[in-house]
């Protein structure tokens, strides 16, 4: 009698559907996967559902309604292992820039209608709502990590996803340091490797896609940003894009908006 395969379900929360592509992105993978696993919930792929409870649950998008808020305590419910995928999902996501701003501004700016709008001040993190086993950054998730986490949770180890900087990917391909070269402002020190250090392979600074890394000194690459130039504002704002709301991110830059606002 063949073994049961392991029951894999994909939810989207408030996100741009991105990392869930980066599943279907895997191409030549893909077919090997389907054959290790029984992908049993995965409406960005297909309509054919399998019930409840699932071996494991990939999550993306952040919680941003009271519904979404009950519904990940019914995904947790009915999974045995839960890993949030993506920005959005580890971090809040873009949307997140509504925790610091009133909400009602934005939806009167955006909807004619802001009165059909019923939405929560905030957009939080997975983490923030349910346990979560794994949390893989990235906006979007690099396709092979999310391959790693999906094979390591179905056969039972730990993925081996490392939570070393983008630098590291530089020196790897042998990119030459943009910020020491030519001073310009990048935040590869601090952020998660995934990406292959795309931006500074083309001469570009990081925008720290894929959220902090493990240990990310945040003062310290404060104080290289402003040496080259960068004023307090800068500085707030290179760290508030898709990871804002990620603690050492979020904490760097309401310093950075307090220095600002003493002028």
């Amino acid at each position: 009698m063949a073994a049961r395969k392991p029951k894999l379900a994909v939810w989207k929360f408030a996100s741009c559907d991105g990392c869930q592509l980066s599943l279907l992105d895997l191409e030549d993978e893909l077919l090997a996967l389907a054959g290790a696993v029984e992908i049993a919930q995965f409406l960005e792929a297909s309509s054919a559902v399998v019930a409840g409870p699932y071996d494991l649950s990939l999550v993306e998008g952040s919680i941003t309604t009271a519904h979404d808020a009950e519904r990940i305590r019914q995904v947790r419910a009915q999974s045995k292992a839960l890993v949030t995928i993506g920005a959005c999902a580890t971090a809040g996501g873009i949307q997140a820039l509504r925790n610091f701003h009133d909400i009602d501004d934005f939806i009167a700016a955006v909807y004619a209608r802001p009165d059909y709008i019923e939405t929560l001040a905030t957009s939080t993190a997975i983490a923030d709502h349910v346990p979560v086993d794994f949390e893989l950054r990235g906006c979007p998730v690099n396709k092979y990590q999310l391959l790693e986490v999906v094979s390591a949770f179905a056969f039972g180890r730990r993925p081996a996803v490392s939570g070393h900087s983008v630098c590291l990917e530089c020196k790897m391909r042998g990119t030459v340091c943009v910020t020491v070269a030519h001073g310009t402002p990048c935040l590869g020190p601090v952020t998660q490797a995934g990406c292959g250090a795309i931006c500074p392979a083309f001469d570009r600074g990081c925008y720290g896609c894929y959220g902090p890394q493990d240990t990310p000194e945040m003062p310290a690459i404060s104080t290289v940003l402003a040496r080259h130039g960068m004023a307090p504002r800068d500085i707030q704002r290179i760290l508030s894009t898709f990871n804002a709301a990620a603690p050492p991110f979020r904490e760097e830059s309401e310093r950075h908006d307090a220095a600002h606002d003493q002028g």
